[in-house]
């Protein structure tokens, strides 16, 4: 008689552990332990799809000549929801929506749709939906790494959100001026197929691959990376600490002034991330697709930026000095560019690599490094259920800027008016750092314990 049907839940999870297992033993050494560099973690290029889906509609606006709605506004709550729910379901959810929605943008263009109601209604829900992504894989990542060189393994991380607007550039550059719903459609299948890769492969921290490699295969205490056996303890059995409330993680010291920092620095990278495309092409009088594609060198600036502050931030120990020093520097670069940005090609080269690193470079610290160290804060007694709501939490109140500058844009005619505001914003980002950047040179100069955070 033929066997009982195999559970088909089973079967995906059975088969999820042996690849897992698979790329587990590829890299242990020869000794029977975990190689030093390796890195089971999905997350690392998970922020580069969010952005792919969302950097199409800066391009196709330069050919559309309409107005955008700003992606998230409403993650300040999606960290609550992060750590409570399975990270990996989360976001693979989060990832699918992401792709429906991108995609149905696109497809108003072959089902012939002129209501702008229908867009407006399909660009909100993205929105929505791509809340699910920063909390939680800052969250990921930040329990895959420690302290010691956060900054600089972050920022590199990081660096995969400026590849994606590269790539969201140069896809939608490809049909802006034929078929513009595939540059939406395109991306939108990419992101989703990556949500379903995530779903198989996510590891949400390192203990639980020692756990789920357990369950098949026995005692494997021996190939953990300092050597010791796992589980088994009585301290494995503990209770495992509750998830803190949103009033507490604002109570954290310094979680007001970076999410407030934030709100005006996002206001700038976004007002360029939305505005760019369409700048290059009125004022320096390109082509949509050349303007989006040399619009991409501010976020290759971005990387090199966000690299810098967290090389920089960790040498220093000094989170927000290092962020204090670019925006303070970012303000005149950023009227030098207005004024003299469009003399020549290598200009428009040199000046936008320069803004991208000195805008790009203190929101990527702030997003990654700053957000990790303040969820794992010394005030919180060693619960790291913080991590995703303090990301949330400050991701979030960045994103009312993300919001607030394109669309400001939008109602400025004249483009001077549109860099005095980012000027603003970006004093306004490094003024609120003082109390912090005070803190921080009082430590350096041994009045108080040095502390990061």
């Amino acid at each position: 008689a033929l066997g009982r049907p195999p559970d088909v839940k089973s079967a995906i999870s059975n088969a999820r552990i042996i690849i897992i297992i698979i790329l587990y033993r590829a890299e242990v050494n020869g000794d029977g332990e975990l190689s030093p560099h390796c890195n089971l973690n999905l997350p690392d290029p998970i922020p580069s799809f969010y952005h792919l889906s969302r950097k199409p509609i800066s391009i196709v606006k330069v050919h559309m000549w309409v107005n955008c709605l700003c992606p998230p506004t409403l993650s300040l709550s999606s960290g609550m929801f992060g750590e409570r729910l399975p990270l990996r379901y989360y976001l693979s959810v989060g990832m699918l929506l992401s792709g429906l929605f991108t995609s149905l943008f696109g497809l108003g263009f072959y089902w012939k749709i002129h209501n702008i109601w229908f867009f407006v209604i399909v660009q909100v829900a993205n929105g929505l939906v791509q809340t699910t992504g920063w909390p939680s894989v800052v969250t990921c990542v930040g329990n895959w790494f420690g302290k010691g060189k956060r900054g600089f393994i972050m920022g590199v991380w990081n660096s995969h959100t400026s590849v994606g607007n590269i790539l969201g550039s140069l896809i939608a550059g490809v049909w802006v001026s034929s078929a513009w719903g595939l540059s939406f459609i395109v991306p939108g299948i990419i992101i989703a197929v990556m949500g379903i890769v995530c779903f198989f492969f996510l590891l949400e921290h390192e203990p639980l691959l020692c756990q789920e490699l357990e369950e098949e295969e026995g005692d494997l205490g021996h190939l953990t990376p300092s050597g010791e056996a796992v589980g088994g303890s009585a301290s494995s059995h503990k209770e495992a600490p509750s998830a803190i409330s949103f009033l507490g993680a604002l109570r954290i010291p310094g979680v007001v002034e970076f999410a407030l920092c934030l709100l005006f620095a996002k206001l700038v990278s976004y007002t360029f991330l939305f505005w760019l495309p369409l700048y290059l092409s009125h004022v320096g009088h390109l082509d949509p697709k050349n303007a989006g594609d040399i619009s991409t060198l501010f976020d290759v600036g971005g990387i090199i930026g966000g690299i810098l502050a967290g090389v920089v931030s960790d040498y220093t120990g000094g989170r927000a000095t290092t962020c204090y020093v670019m925006l303070i520097t970012a303000a005149p670069m950023l009227f030098l560019y207005n004024y003299i940005g469009q003399s020549g090609l290598a200009t428009v080269i040199g000046m936008l690599i320069v803004c991208g690193a000195l805008v790009n470079g203190p929101y990527a610290l702030i997003t990654t490094a700053v957000a990790a160290d303040l969820g794992t804060h010394k005030c919180l007694k060693g619960n790291a259920k913080a991590l995703s709501t303090v990301t949330a939490i400050i991701d979030g109140t960045g994103s009312i800027g993300a919001a607030l500058g394109p669309l400001l844009a939008g109602f400025i005619t004249d483009w001077n008016k549109v860099f005095y505001m980012l000027i603003t914003s970006d004093t306004l980002a490094f003024l609120l750092l003082s109390r912090l950047v005070y803190k921080e040179v009082r430590c350096w100069c041994g009045y108080t314990a040095r502390q990061r955070g």
